[in-house]
Formats: structure tokens, C-alpha cells, sequence
């Protein structure tokens, strides 16, 4: 299993300005590739490779940071090829699709640029890298990581690491290939139903209330527009100041969330049953005051995480479709509109059966991870003689 590790980098003045120096040139050769690579409808990689290697070279990149810049370039198209076939860009032929299309992938002069090991080395003992740039090599490069960060480092680093400069301060992002546990057969599933209002609920009894998250949003909302109208310079400079402090404060909300969910569930052996809410943004009306809520939750962050601290503890994990899980009953299966009395009550038009609306619909969540894994199985009847 893949995750990224991020370290900062706390370089000392003449390795800061060698490092801002080197993404802005590496991303100028990109945005000169991009221009190339438009011009001839994209090629493949070993072609495009023909058209511009030189003149990379010939700009002063070395060998492999031409190769990176290119296939950098290359991997770009690719992502957005992917996006409009997904529809993330809009219905095919639709304006903004269009306006993506008609003009070459440009590049910010602070995008991250790939470096594989001949470009960078770690000394992990010493917290530092020995680093490329377009000034020459710079050794005892100095990083800052947690104690866990810098074991899974130690242990499952491989393949490419992107350098990025953020706000003026310089981070590595490196991938590590850390081995999955085993997987258990689980006793039964739990149901993790997600939602704005309570972030998250399992048929377990754990309950995520959103209330204290959706109160930060809706400050930082509220001081973002302050700051705007405002309009001085020291508004924007704390504008610039407080940028992503809500997206960091969001990711470690939910961090906090899975993990809970995810030990309580191994735990007790057994797996986790998750709705899958690909498209739910494209699906979902709502009234505008809503879709502020709607959009600033991070839908798939939390289930990502989930997903992947599962995989490391082993714990199963099954996606089901999530349709009527609110309207129908837990007790007896009856499935009516009209039974969801209210955001938070649930009583069964049929049974008469009263539950908290978001229990109901993690029981039912539940229920159908475990007939999807029953019938995922492999089948335990002996052969046929």
C-alpha cells in the first residue's frame, strides 16, 4: 500500500534561494514542453521526448530533471484526458471542458517537480537530503518530520519524492510502499453512515458530531469575507497567513474520526461497511445556503483515510450503495419517504419503531456490507467428486 510521508525542509538562505530558483526553472521548461506537446496533439512520452530533450539539455537542466520535466508534462495531459472522460470537468463538450482544452497546460512557478534518488538522497540519521538544483548539488539539506514519520521513512521509502514550496517554506512529499496486514475474516460489519450534521455514525454506537467543525467553517467564512471587503494590505496578508488553516483543521478532524473508527472495529474483528458517495456533489439538491455545507465537507477525505487505516490493521472494508438506507427501516425493512419524521428522527410508517435517523441508516449500511460480503466469498462448498 502507497501513502506519502511530508517533511519540511528547513534550508539555510543560499539553499532556500538555489531551491526557489530551481522550481521556477524547472516549471518555465515545463510550461515549454506543455506548449510543444500541445502544438503536436499530445504525443506519447517517447515522442514528446524527441521534440524537447535538447532543448531542455541545452537550457542547463541535467539528464534526469529533463526527463521528470517531461514526463511531468506528459502525466498532465494524461489526469486531464482522465478528468473529462470522468466528467469532472463538466458533460463532454460543455464550456468549461472546452475552454480546458483549447490551450496548453500551464504550469505555476512553484509546482511540485518529482525527483527520484539520483536527483535525491536521505540521510536519515542526520535529517538531512543531499538535494539537485539548478546551482549544483546541495548536501546537508536539513528536514523536520515527527519520530513516526521518520521510521516509515526509514522502512518504506521508495521510488520518487516531490519537492514543493509553499508560502515561502519548502516541503518533500515521499512515497513509501508499506506492507498491508493480513486480513482477518470479520465476525459481522459495522455501518459508518457520513453525514454533515454528524460527520460520522456507526451501528456500533460511536456517533462524530459535526457541530464543533461546521462552527470553525463557518468563523473562518466569516473572517475571510471581513478581510476581503477590507481590502489592505494587512488583510491580505493575514489572508495569506490563515490560507489552508481550515483544510488542515478539517484533515485532522477526520484523521481523528477514522482512527477511532477504525480500532473500535478491529476491536471487535469486525470489518466496515461504507457507503460509496463517488458523484454525491453531481446527485444532491440543494437550496443555496446549503451548499456551502455541502461543499466544504470533505466527502472522500474520510473515507480514504478509513480505507487506508483499515488496510494497515487488516480490517475489511466493503462499499455499498447507499440508496433508501435513510428511508428504510433498520427493524423491518419497510422503506417510506415519509418515515424520516425529521433530520434526526426516524419512525418506521409500518412497525412504528423509533430511532435516531442516523442510527437507522448506519444499521442498514451495515446490513448491506455484510450481504455484499457473503456474496463476494469465495464459496466453502466442497467439489464435486
Amino acid at each position: 500500500m502507497k501513502i506519502v510521508v511530508h517533511v519540511k525542509l528547513t534550508p539555510e538562505a543560499k539553499q532556500a534561494a538555489a531551491l526557489s530558483a530551481t522550481l521556477r526553472s524547472v516549471n518555465e521548461a515545463a510550461n515549454r514542453v506543455s506548449a510543444v506537446a500541445f502544438e503536436h496533439g499530445v504525443p506519447r512520452e517517447y515522442e514528446l521526448r524527441k521534440h524537447t530533450y535538447a532543448d531542455l539539455r541545452s537550457q542547463g537542466l541535467g539528464a534526469q530533471a529533463a526527463q521528470h520535466v517531461i514526463k511531468k508534462v506528459r502525466d498532465a495531459y494524461t489526469t486531464l484526458k482522465a478528468n473529462i472522460k470522468a466528467g469532472h470537468l463538466g458533460k463532454p463538450g460543455s464550456k468549461r471542458s472546452r475552454k480546458a482544452e483549447a490551450k496548453p497546460i500551464a504550469f505555476r512557478p512553484e509546482a511540485a517537480q518529482p525527483y527520484d534518488d539520483r536527483c535525491l538522497s536521505w540521510q536519515y540519521d542526520a535529517q538531512t537530503v543531499s538535494v539537485w538544483t539548478i546551482a549544483g548539488r546541495f548536501k546537508n539539506v536539513r528536514f523536520a518530520c515527527s519520530a513516526d514519520a521518520l521510521k516509515t521513512l526509514r522502512e518504506y521509502r521508495q521510488g520518487e519524492s516531490d519537492l514543493i514550496a509553499r508560502d515561502g517554506e519548502f516541503y518533500l512529499i515521499a512515497t513509501c510502499n508499506v506492507p498491508e496486514a493480513e486480513q482477518y475474516e470479520p465476525g459481522g460489519f459495522i455501518g459508518v453512515d457520513l453525514g454533515i450534521a454528524n460527520i460520522a455514525t456507526t451501528s456500533a454506537g460511536y456517533k462524530a458530531a459535526g457541530r464543533g467543525l461546521n462552527r470553525h467553517r463557518k468563523r473562518q467564512l466569516d473572517l475571510r469575507k471581513k478581510l476581503q471587503r477590507k481590502g489592505t494590505k494587512s488583510a491580505k496578508r493575514l489572508l495569506k497567513k490563515r490560507n489552508r488553516r481550515e483544510q488542515r483543521h478539517a484533515a485532522n478532524t477526520n484523521h481523528i474520526i477514522a482512527k477511532t473508527i477504525v480500532a473500535e472495529v478491529e476491536r471487535t474483528s469486525a470489518g466496515i461497511s461504507l457507503e460509496e458517495l463517488k458523484g454525491i456533489r453531481q446527485r444532491v439538491r440543494l437550496r443555496k445556503p446549503q451548499r456551502v455545507a455541502l461543499h466544504s465537507w470533505a466527502f472522500a477525505q474520510l473515507g480514504d483515510f478509513i480505507v487506508y487505516k483499515a488496510r494497515r490493521a487488516g480490517v475489511p472494508v466493503v462499499f455499498i450503495d447507499g440508496a433508501y438506507t435513510s428511508q428504510q427501516c433498520s427493524e423491518c425493512g419497510h422503506v417510506d419517504k415519509k418515515s424520516r419524521a425529521s433530520r434526526t428522527l426516524f419512525i418506521c410508517r409500518n412497525c412504528g419503531v423509533v430511532a435516531h435517523a442516523d442510527r437507522n441508516a448506519s444499521r442498514n449500511i451495515a446490513r448491506k456490507g455484510e450481504a455484499a460480503w457473503t456474496a463476494g466469498r469465495e464459496s466453502r462448498v466442497p467439489a464435486t467428486p
